[in-house]
């Protein structure tokens, strides 16, 4: 038990070094991060509502998922030029804005038409912000903390979650009453959302706040040319393909999980909301801890492992008939399957040269909203013929392939520790591994 204590406190004290060394604009971005993670919390709740409450249907909801991702697929390497034009604080502020102002645009002017060209202008900020993070955060943290940044941010993001998803459930009961309407009416709806537009533009005022940082020649991270592309191929297709699948069945399913609670297992709005915080916090728990568990048994196998251990929970999940067993296995799902997204993230910024980032930034952006982009559309048609059980078994299957890929590009034929040069002539990639990590491993997203 004295062992146990003892290394409980040492993982504590690692953590506390590491926070505390964090520098100023990483923790202005940590707050922004609550915030907007709180007000985009209560809207991937409550938008999915929204729109079934003014008469539309699934299909409707999967075109707007798919065209606001297929945007951002699309406009991924173009915003990575503007980011670098721009500057990481405006790229950053910028982006905030406009998701806060579209959401409110599509409340006030509700109609097909408007609800697609507004989400298309949400795609290009989202774009604009993904491909923005990365090199920001790679050019606020040293190599020590880098990693803790990273998960650390999508954790507190995560936690902040928590409080939009359990607020946006009883949200609609509150405007409703306030607007004597009822709870599931389109009103009381459309007010919540206003409410979200409001707390995301108060997000953005730590962003004002940023310091310009100082940097090292060769450190500012741009958009490198087609031709790094070319010559990197083998390298970069290794980093993004795994994400690529990933992000394909994740397209199916997760964009829908209110509606399934709702249509699935007849849940009101309130216990949906309560789910998904509970998830929220669950997940950013995992995200925290992601950067120790990664140290002790290195970064891609820490993904295979939690990937590979979320299969079984994603079969509960979308087959019991049970509400309460479905539910704890959303717990268990979301947290093991995406706590080691940004310690993978991480790993890919370290493995590129810095001027080539955001680049690679883009790539990575692209590869995660791809599936995110065609998918929902797909499922939508899936959902309206068929229901949720052939959705479920087919991101069932995409799943435990990409987890496969992660497996065989870079663990198959491992040691536990090996050289560099083994695992170049493994993977084909030169790898420049970072003072934390055992000589062994490398990570992904999930």
């Amino acid at each position: 038990m004295a062992i146990f204590r003892l290394q409980i406190n040492k993982i504590l004290g690692t953590y506390s070094e590491r926070l505390r060394a964090f520098h100023w604009n990483a923790r202005l971005y940590l707050l922004f991060a609550i915030l907007f993670g709180a007000a985009m919390g209560i809207q991937r709740l409550i938008f999915n509502f929204f729109i079934l409450s003014l008469g539309y249907d699934e299909a409707l909801l999967g075109t707007l998922i798919t065209v606001n991702n297929l945007t951002a697929l699309i406009a991924a390497l173009p915003m990575g030029y503007l980011a670098d034009r721009l500057g990481r604080k405006i790229s950053l502020i910028s982006s905030a804005a406009v998701v806060s102002l579209s959401v409110a645009v599509m409340v006030l002017f509700p109609s097909p038409t408007l609800f697609v060209f507004i989400n298309m202008i949400m795609g290009l900020a989202m774009s604009l912000s993904s491909v923005t993070m990365g090199p920001f955060l790679m050019e606020n943290s040293g190599d020590k903390e880098r990693t803790y940044l990273f998960s650390f941010s999508s954790g507190l993001q995560m936690a902040a979650g928590f409080v939009g998803n359990w607020v946006g459930g009883y949200l609609p009961s509150w405007t409703g009453a306030y607007l004597q309407v009822d709870a599931v009416n389109s009103k009381a709806y459309g007010s919540a959302l206003i409410v979200t537009a409001i707390v995301a533009a108060f997000g953005i005022l730590p962003l004002t706040l940023f310091r310009k940082t100082q940097l090292k020649p060769g450190q500012r991270s741009s958009i490198a040319t087609l031709g790094y592309i070319k010559a990197h191929a083998g390298q970069l297709g290794r980093l993004v393909l795994p994400m690529l699948v990933t992000s394909i069945g994740a397209g199916l399913i997760m964009p829908f999980m209110n509606v399934f609670f709702r249509v699935q297992h007849h849940q009101p709005d309130r216990v949906i909301g309560t789910v998904f915080a509970w998830g929220s916090l669950a997940m950013g728990i995992g995200l925290i801890i992601a950067p120790v568990l990664a140290d002790k048994v290195g970064k891609i196998r820490l993904v295979v492992i939690t990937q590979g251990l979320s299969i079984p929970f994603l079969f509960l999940l979308g087959f019991s008939p049970w509400f309460f067993l479905s539910a704890i296995a959303y717990f268990i799902r979301l947290t093991l399957m995406n706590m080691s997204g940004p310690v993978y993230q991480t790993f890919v910024m370290e493995e590129v040269e810095p001027q080539a980032r955001a680049t690679v930034a883009s790539l990575v952006s692209m590869a995660s909203t791809f599936g995110w982009a065609f998918s929902p559309m797909v499922s939508g048609w899936i959902q309206v013929n068929y229901g949720f059980k052939l959705t479920f078994a087919i991101t069932l299957v995409i799943y435990a392939f990409s987890i496969f890929l992660y497996w065989r590009f870079f663990l198959q034929g491992q040691p536990r520790h090996h050289t560099l040069t083994n695992l170049e002539l493994a993977t084909g990639m030169q790898l420049k591994l970072s003072e934390q990590d055992p000589p062994a491993q490398i990570d992904p997203v999930g």
